[in-house]
């Protein structure tokens, strides 16, 4: 609306819409490591040809994306887009390796889209980033090296040549394809020569480019704070209600996070969702940081760490045991929205139904819209059920959404004079909702937890 638009067409999840003679259609994933809130590719068809822009997204429904075919022309990205394995502290020979593997691997997924597909025409793009910092220069794949994760166009076209995969194509910034049922041109914005040349000395490319950046890189630095923020106040501050109300992202990460950011070293303990300084204590995970980058984002209020820090590169990490998606998703859930939809999304795929009692209705404990906890949030009066963290409301007697008409709440009345063994009502009918059973409690190190109840989590 800022930039003066005024006409929004809300569309639903791979279900067509027509709009002036175009075919469009959203292919949407929502899992908290696509975003936290979702990711997206776009399939445009004007009835003689479709496009489908898989940018970097990772569908997994993959009958329905043909269904919404036939594609003639395939953009997907094929090139690193992660700090892995560049920033962990591994010796040179095991980077090395895990170096190779990660390259192979995204070049055999971007491959396995392109045949599951089937399109005529595959064009990589959304990708490889250039690393034109001294800091960073390094990461650049200047001489097509087996373990550099960040490969370019040229690499995975003659990749999908040696897997007997044709129709691929180069583009640049600028090159325009003309696309028709009876093939694909594409002509660049500089000569063909000049095209070529960008991948054939690739590190003349790039310095070139530095230097005409340099400026901006420099003065980007410089107005990085120092000394502004007290980093371990702030961070206190901020993290800690949010470990309060993560209730699956600290089962989850059930450890103890270092940061070190310069001087300040914070223990992020998610067992006890606390957050302190850092006395030599165990730790699962470690983080090290420019203590300006963090002032940054604290100064900024940055919500999604993930895409404004870690993906620039600039920290190192060092782990004990498997990676551990929670943690990295709790970089990207920096508000109480957006760790909601994460908890909600972690809860609804538990094999435990999470409810609870309000006003004499037994209700599905996340908010349908954004999966806010209803627990925490949720208001009733006069029977309508208000999720405070957005607004919407819903009708308690019928589910029904008041705010939109696609979504409805899971909402059973209940029985006041029968009671099962957790106290817990019971609800009207087997057919409407399966009666408790009470599991026995699991005692851990720091909690009790009872399989299919809340996380409550009680000092043992």
């Amino acid at each position: 609306r800022a930039l003066g638009f005024s006409n929004f067409i809300y569309t639903k999840n791979a279900q067509p819409i027509h709009v002036h003679g175009l075919r469009l259609a959203i292919m949407a994933s929502v899992a908290p490591t696509d975003g936290p809130l979702g990711d997206s590719g776009l399939i445009v068809d004007d009835g003689e040809v479709c496009v489908y822009d898989q940018n970097d997204s990772r569908p997994v429904d993959l009958d329905r994306l043909v269904e919404l075919g036939p594609f003639d022309a395939h953009f997907l990205q094929f090139s690193g887009a992660i700090w892995y394995p560049m920033v962990y502290q591994y010796p040179e020979k095991l980077m090395r390796a895990y170096g190779r593997k990660k390259r192979e691997n995204e070049l055999a997924r971007a491959l396995r889209y392109a045949q599951q597909l089937g399109a005529r025409h595959i064009i990589p793009h959304a990708g490889p980033p250039c690393f034109l910092d001294d800091d960073l220069w390094a990461f650049n794949d200047l001489d097509r090296d087996p373990a550099n994760t960040f490969p370019d166009q040229t690499v995975f076209l003659e990749y999908l040549q040696a897997h007997d995969q044709p129709g691929g194509h180069l583009m640049i910034p600028g090159s325009v394809m003309r696309l028709t049922k009876a093939g694909a041109t594409v002509a660049h914005p500089i000569p063909d020569d000049e095209v070529r040349a960008i991948f054939s000395d690739k590190r003349a490319y790039l310095e070139a480019y530095k230097t005409r950046k340099q400026h901006v890189i420099d003065a980007e630095k410089a107005a990085w704070p120092r000394g502004q923020v007290d980093i371990a106040a702030a961070l206190t501050d901020w993290f800690e209600p949010l470990m309060a109300i993560g209730d699956v992202t600290c089962v989850g990460i059930n450890g103890r996070v270092l940061m070190e950011m310069g001087a300040t070293k914070l223990v992020l303990d998610f067992q006890n969702r606390h957050v302190y300084p850092w006395a030599g204590e165990e730790w699962e995970y470690r983080f090290a940081f420019d203590p300006a980058l963090i002032e940054w984002c604290i100064v900024h209020h940055i919500e999604d760490w993930i895409n404004d820090l870690f993906l620039s590169c600039r920290f190192e990490a060092e782990r004990k045991g498997a990676y551990n998606e929670y943690i990295y998703n709790f970089f990207k859930c920096l508000s109480p929205e957006r760790l909601e939809y994460a908890e909600g999304y972690y809860a609804e795929r538990s094999t435990d139904q999470q409810f609870i009692e309000l006003e004499g209705y037994k209700v599905q404990r996340r908010c349908p819209h954004l999966k806010a906890d209803l627990a925490r949030f949720g208001k009733v009066e006069d029977g309508v059920l208000t999720c405070t963290m957005h607004g919407w409301q819903f009708e308690l007697a019928t589910g029904r959404c008041l705010t939109s008409d696609d979504r409805k709440l899971y909402s059973v009345p209940l029985v006041r004079d029968e009671k099962d063994e957790a106290g817990m009502p019971a609800a009207h009918g087997a057919a409407e909702a399966p009666a408790y059973i009470t599991p026995p409690a699991i005692k851990c190190k720091h909690c009790w937890y009872v399989p299919g109840r809340d996380l409550n989590r009680t000092k043992a």
